[in-house]
């Protein structure tokens, strides 16, 4: 395991959750366990990246409202701090499981895990580990592209034909309100193309989803 940060034989831990309740039972989670030592908490995303840089804890919890992309971008900026992650939250989309992981997050399980879980969790990722929940691996594995090419496959099929429209325009550079007037439809619709396309490609921005549909065969140059 990565020695501590303060030196010391606990684990010191960054609380963070929107809801006040759910924030006190994970605080008062913490300092029930002797090996963990309450650093702070934050609520909610806004500030996070801030604290933890000030707090310098061992690892952060993170109580997440499902899709939640600030947190995501708020944990990639943290990318310098080494600060493991678990998250704690319901009926996440592969997509953003993906940009999790990808962002520096190292456990992913359900909001409604045991003390005994989320400490596990805990240990595991200060020990440089990854956890998820098996329904949560089993869906990732579904975008990893195997050896004869059948995932790359499979995720062609899942985008729709006005999914690859939306996706060539993207690749030429087009904003939401161009796509929506060269394709005929709202703004609000472009807006929804667009997070079903970064879901089902499992990327966290525009240009990635471009670079996969390059790949993928979907996008010319």
């Amino acid at each position: 395991m990565p020695k501590k940060k303060d030196g010391g034989g606990t684990t010191r831990v960054l609380v963070v959750a929107t809801s006040a309740v759910r924030r006190g039972g994970l605080e008062a989670l913490v300092k029930e366990n002797r090996s963990l030592r309450l650093s702070g908490s934050v609520p909610g995303t806004v500030g996070l990246a801030a604290r933890a840089r000030e707090l310098q804890p061992d690892a952060i919890v993170a109580d997440v409202a499902m899709g939640d992309r600030q947190f995501i971008a708020a944990i990639a900026s943290l990318a310098e701090e080494d600060i493991p992650v678990v998250v704690l939250i319901d009926d996440q989309e592969p997509g953003w499981a993906a940009s999790a992981l990808r962002a520096g997050v190292r456990a992913i399980i359900p909001r409604e895990s045991s003390g005994e879980e989320i400490f596990t969790a805990i240990h595991t990722a200060v020990s440089g580990l990854v956890l998820l929940e098996a329904g949560t691996a089993k869906e990732l594995a579904k975008y990893a592209p195997s050896g004869n090419g059948e995932g790359a496959l499979e995720q062609v099929e899942e985008l729709s034909p006005r999914e690859v429209e939306v996706l060539r325009c993207m690749a030429e550079g087009f904003g939401n309100k161009e796509i929506a007037t060269r394709l005929g439809i709202s703004d609000h619709t472009v807006k929804f193309h667009i997070s079903s396309i970064l879901a089902k490609l499992g990327v966290a921005s525009r240009t990635e989803a471009v670079t996969q549909g390059i790949r993928m065969g979907l996008v010319l140059l």
